[in-house]
Order: C-alpha cells, then structure tokens, then sequence
C-alpha cells in the first residue's frame, strides 16, 4: 500500500482517486474549495460523475499539509492555469522520497513550460530536487471512473520512475506504458486539445468524416512538426499519448474541446460556449501558447492558427473554414 495525496478534485482527479483507492493504496484527495470538499464527504459522488460511487475509504479535504505530507506520490490534477498556485501552496510539505506526478495538460502561458517543468520551477525554488512524471494518454475521465479499458502512458527521464508508477496504477481495465520523452508526452497532451477544438468546430459547420479525419491528421501533423523541433521523439506523437489521445479528444462525446468546438462552429459565441460546457477547456487556455512557441520557432501551424483566429480573433467561422480549404496542397510530410 501507497500513500498517495491528489491535488485537483476534477473529474480526473476524482477518477483517479477512485482506481488508486480501489487498487489498496491510501488515497487524500484535496480541493481549494470547502464546498466541494463537504459535498463530497457527505454524498461520495462527484457531480460531473453522477452515476459513480466513490469508495469511503478516501479522504476529502482541504488542507493541502495533509494531502501532500508523508507521501509516496503526490498528483497534480488541477487545470492548468492553477498549477503554478497550487503546487507553490504544496511545496513546503512535499518531502524528499515522494514522487511527484502531472496529470494535467497544458503549456504555461508566459513561460512556455510544460506542466512538469512548471512543478519541477516550482520546487527548485524551494530547494527540492524530486522525481517528476507525466501521465497521459487517451484517457476519459468518465470511463476511467467507470472501470472500462484504457491505457496511458508513463514519461519520465528515469524508467525506474515510470515503473513504479506502473506498479501502482496497473490493473485489470488500467495498462501503463512508460517512456523517457516526458516533453513530447506533455506536448501531445497539450496541443492535441486545440485540434480537438478544430475537430468539433468542423462537425458543427457541418462537415463530415472526411474532413474530420483530415482535420486529425493534418493537425496530428502540425503538432509533430512542432514537437521535433523542439527535441522530442518522433515516434511520441504517433503513439498512445499522440494520436491515441488526439483520436479520444477529437471524436469523443466525452471531450469538452470537441464539445466546444462543435458549439463555435455552430455559431454559438466563444464565451457562451466554454459557460455552456461548464468546465475548463484547455484547448482554449493553451491557444497563447502555441502562437508564441510558431512564432518562436518560425514554423507555420495553419489548423492551430485557423482556431486561433475564431477563439482570439473573433473571426468568422466559415470565413476562416473557406481560407484555411484554399490553401494549395503541396507535399503531405515536411522534412
């Protein structure tokens, strides 16, 4: 048995708890905000997983001494503009031998770091020097919760690391695979959001299956380009955490960003949509990012700018549609 303390009390979070308190381990589980911790404590259900029955064996609080101290792993699972602010809150009490685990997908806005790096920032500032991973892959929080097949991936520098989250997360629905290229697996995670947001906004302008698929790989492809110019392995972005998680996002009736997107594309305003979705849309939040790393790197991003220009912008979805479809083809792979 772990000890385990879960920062972020989301659907994910909460999933996560569930499969973890399930598979023996100790599991804290923390939000920021007291009547969450109370609704949970009182009902073991979380909202947005109504039909799912936590185990009372959990812990709900919120005292973020308590979730992190005396740990073996501790989880990051708030969104990602509360990573920096959450882990700040949890660094004085996160000790030497715990391994420190993001779930959130994401770029950090300003300094263009992944979520990891935004922990890794965080703690060294304090002076610690701790084991840090990213899980992720196609990984639904609805069906985790559920008890239904998935897998994920493991990314750490340090393979033994990725083993003993392996250790603690497997089980009979849940397979994780490990991998050393943490940077590419948080780039996928991160990036494949804003394609998925593409994917939906296609099917509410009323597209159909050939111009979803096209809008997947092509961004697939974009989101490559991308990452190999910044070191990444190749082969990430065509694994579970590439492709596979960008099938799940953009095709799911599960994904918020598709679900989104479906709603910009209909015309629904960008605002109303994300109110209407109820929940964080991290293709949305990561949008600045992704401008900033194209520009940095001077490569062209056309699915990725054509999002930005209807959520940013305000610019006209068929307008946008009709010139991003004029644009000459020309060779399918960039070398």
């Amino acid at each position: 048995m772990k000890k385990i303390g879960i920062i972020g009390s989301g659907t994910w979070g909460t999933a996560l708890a569930k499969l973890l308190c399930e598979n023996g381990h100790e599991i804290t589980l923390w939000s920021a905000i007291k009547s969450e911790v109370e609704n949970l404590v009182s009902t073991h259900i979380h909202p947005n997983l109504p039909q799912i029955v936590l185990p009372t064996e959990i812990q709900f609080t919120t005292d973020i001494e308590k979730t992190c101290k005396e740990k073996d792993f501790v989880i990051c699972a708030v969104p990602s503009v509360y990573v920096r602010s959450s882990i700040h809150l949890a660094v004085p009490f996160i000790e030497k031998n715990t391994i420190v685990i993001s779930v959130t997908k994401g770029i950090e806005e300003n300094s263009l770091l992944t979520m990891t790096e935004v922990i890794s920032d965080e703690l060294e500032k304090a002076g610690k020097h701790l084991p840090i991973a990213a899980l992720s892959g196609p990984t639904h929080a609805e069906e985790v919760a559920a008890g239904l097949a998935t897998t994920i991936v493991a990314a750490s520098e340090n393979l033994s690391i990725a083993r003993q989250i392996k250790a603690v997360f497997n089980n009979s629905y849940f397979k994780v695979f490990g991998t050393t290229d943490r940077r590419g697996v948080e780039l996928c995670g991160a990036l494949k959001n804003i394609i998925a947001l593409a994917a939906g906004i296609s099917d509410g302008l009323g597209y159909g299956d050939n111009a979803k698929a096209a809008v997947i790989t092509r961004g697939m492809a974009e989101v490559s380009y991308l990452g190999t110019r910044m070191g990444c392995v190749q082969h990430t972005f065509f694994g579970l955490s590439g492709i596979g998680d960008m099938i799940v996002t953009a095709t799911s009736r599960h994904s918020r960003n598709n679900n989104a997107g479906r709603l910009i594309g209909s015309g629904m305003p960008v605002d109303e949509a994300i109110k209407k979705i109820g929940m964080v849309v991290e293709g949305i939040n990561v949008l600045p990012a992704a401008m900033e790393l194209e520009r940095k790197l001077g490569v062209q991003l056309p699915i990725i700018d054509a999002v930005n220009d209807v959520v940013n912008n305000r610019a006209s979805v068929q307008t946008v549609a009709k010139n991003l479809l004029a644009k000459p083809a020309t060779r399918e792979f960039r070398t």
